[in-house]
């Protein structure tokens, strides 16, 4: 039996963890200017090198979703192998998700409900067309889409190196806002003709074991007048652990359609 859930339950931030130019990383922008002698390969090549290299990650994600006048708040622990598996549970296991490039599963316990499909319900939580590769990106403070010197332009916004395509598409347009150290401070999609527009900003970022990672994340997401707000602060970060990712969805338990 199928039963129906709606974007607004208390497990919908865990789901999706598994999300303008006002914003300023705290790391390396309080000092340091930008330089207008570099050109676009240059902040390119040099952005790429900040990619963060490991194998596998740990780390406790608190999640904070905010719809309209309704903010929820939860901690949940996350793991990745890279490039392979997104996964993350609450505690006491009352809900856990598994993301692959095959697409995107979990359970709650709460209910007794699980749910096995693609990438609509998080594309649409985030007003644009993503997979395992972009969910990763957002994560890892990296492009959702990819950046070349021969398609973009750049120009300098408020101590900031902005990248844009030299054609924007006529169903979207696209920002990446890079800081002076070179990492990617806010990306920015807007698609006009539906009234849809995604920000990410990059607000702090952390040194674990000489990577640079993602602190504070704030996704905003706006459809009309429907604004979407998940915020998530990463602690106690490790890398290059053995790492389990079980996921099994429990017997008896009800089949759910996202809506």
């Amino acid at each position: 039996m199928k039963t129906r859930f709606y974007k607004k339950q208390v497990w919908m931030a865990v789901v999706f963890t598994a999300v303008l130019f006002g914003c300023k990383t705290k790391q390396g922008v309080t000092t340091a200017t930008v330089n207008p002698n570099l050109s676009i390969k240059e902040v390119i090549k040099a952005n790429s090198k900040t990619q963060p290299e490991f194998k596998t990650l740990q780390a406790k994600v608190r999640i904070t979703y905010t719809q309209e006048t309704n903010a929820q708040s939860h901690t949940v622990t996350l793991r990745m192998l890279k490039d392979e598996v997104i996964w993350l549970t609450a505690p006491l296991n009352i809900v856990r998700a598994k993301i692959t490039p095959e697409g995107v599963g979990f359970y709650n316990k709460l209910d007794n409900t699980y749910f096995k499909g693609g990438f609509d319900y998080i594309s649409d939580i985030l007003g644009t067309e993503v997979d395992f590769g972009k969910v990763q990106n957002l994560l890892l403070g990296q492009p959702l889409f990819g950046v070349d010197k021969t398609n973009y332009t750049m120009s300098l916004h408020e101590n900031s190196y902005l990248i844009q395509p030299n054609e924007q598409s006529t169903f979207f347009e696209l920002f990446y806002i890079i800081n002076t150290a070179l990492k990617l401070e806010s990306q920015q999609l807007a698609q006009i003709s539906t009234q849809r527009f995604l920000q990410i900003d990059y607000l702090e970022y952390q040194t674990v074991e000489r990577q640079q990672l993602p602190q504070a994340i704030k996704v905003i997401s706006l459809e009309g007048d429907q604004e979407i707000l998940i915020e998530l602060e990463f602690k106690s970060v490790s890398l290059n652990q053995d790492l389990r990712y079980p996921f099994k969805i429990p017997s008896g338990y009800d089949e759910i359609e996202l809506e």
